[in-house]
């Protein structure tokens, strides 16, 4: 399976929270021919794969929405004004050239330099950001409607040494590492079930996973998602997390213990690079909401390390997707840590 072309596929798909079909379209193209694929109505997509009559089953959990912006008020003169579906940064969304799901574009509107006197020179806060869709009222409303979502406008890029650049590398990137993992199971041997979850509405709420979770019933679950890398002026514990580096493993009081050590003891036995994540308490992801799950499911996190995080150019490299995508292979050909 090419990863990067994966991973530029789905990064091309639309599917801003609330509004997945399309990304859970191209994720169902690859899945298809190697694992049984469904649905649920919260807008889940799972891919069952391994032994389907096995006695355990882990559960592997990656996001699939992506952030944008939801549009609360259209003017007669033709601007859409908008609100986040996200955590989307303000910083980057000035001048930005944003789409909605029918391929209308607009941009958002930003004051010229010549007009201020330095006093607004900052990000605009999101209840002051309109965007342009340069046509006029009345016209604009047979294509937009209040409650459309809008994202991002750029096409995933190849930079040099094995590294991408594109919009939704969160957490299309982990998408595409379960993806490559469940092609590198097809077909072999393993004593228990494994189900893929690509989750919706991790971005504003986090209910795919709620749902997702609930649905499974697993005994072990492993999330993954994207956590920060090194870049200048950056301090503290990410000052050591790199691209190329491999993983990073999760380390915190949500996480299994059991199942982390496991997973550090097979990367190191294995030679798959990897690194630490150490989190004083929460994850911030998925890991959160299926950690207590029903009677509480054992979770570890793997993360596959970004730069600039929720905006138009994250940039992440293909071997730490290959190093995720192996490292919870192993861990799932040596058993998991049912028994540890």
């Amino acid at each position: 399976m090419d990863i990067k072309q994966l991973i530029f596929d789905l990064c091309s798909a639309y599917g801003v929270s609330g509004s997945e079909e399309s990304a859970f379209d191209v994720a169902g193209k690859y899945l298809s021919d190697i694992a049984e694929v469904t649905t649920d109505h919260n807008g889940n997509l799972y891919a069952v794969t391994g032994n389907l009559r096995g006695y355990k089953t882990i559960l592997l959990d990656a996001h699939l929405d992506r952030i944008g912006l939801i549009v609360t008020d259209i003017t007669d003169d033709g601007f859409a004004k908008v609100d986040k579906c996200g955590g989307i940064d303000v910083r980057v969304l000035q001048d930005t050239v944003l789409v909605a799901e029918d391929g209308t574009r607009g941009t958002v509107c930003c004051m010229p330099p010549h007009l201020i006197n330095g006093s607004e020179d900052k990000a605009t806060p999101i209840f002051k950001t309109w965007v342009d869709f340069a046509m006029p009222g009345d016209e604009l409303k047979k294509h937009i409607n209040i409650g459309d979502k809008l994202t991002f406008v750029s096409e995933p890029k190849e930079l040099l040494d094995d590294k991408i650049t594109s919009p939704a590398l969160d957490n299309r990137c982990g998408a595409a590492a379960l993806i490559y993992l469940a092609d590198l199971l097809k077909d072999k041997a393993c004593d228990y079930k494994v189900v893929i979850l690509l989750s919706a509405q991790e971005e504003t709420f986090g209910s795919g996973a709620v749902t997702g979770a609930y649905n499974t019933e697993a005994d072990e679950a492993v999330i993954v998602d994207v956590s920060f890398a090194n870049q200048p002026d950056i301090s503290g514990q990410y000052a050591s997390a790199e691209l190329q580096k491999g993983a990073m493993i999760g380390i915190s009081p949500v996480l299994n213990k059991a199942m982390t050590n496991k997973l550090i003891t097979l990367a190191k036995d294995k030679n798959i690079p990897y690194q630490l994540e150490p989190l004083s308490g929460s994850t911030d992801t998925n890991a959160d909401h299926i950690s207590v799950s029903k009677s509480g499911v054992k979770t570890a996190l793997v993360s596959i390390p970004e730069r600039y995080m929720h905006t138009q150019s994250e940039v992440i490299s293909l071997s730490d997707v290959k190093a995720t995508a192996e490292l919870i292979y192993e861990y799932i050909m040596s058993g998991g840590a049912f028994d540890d």
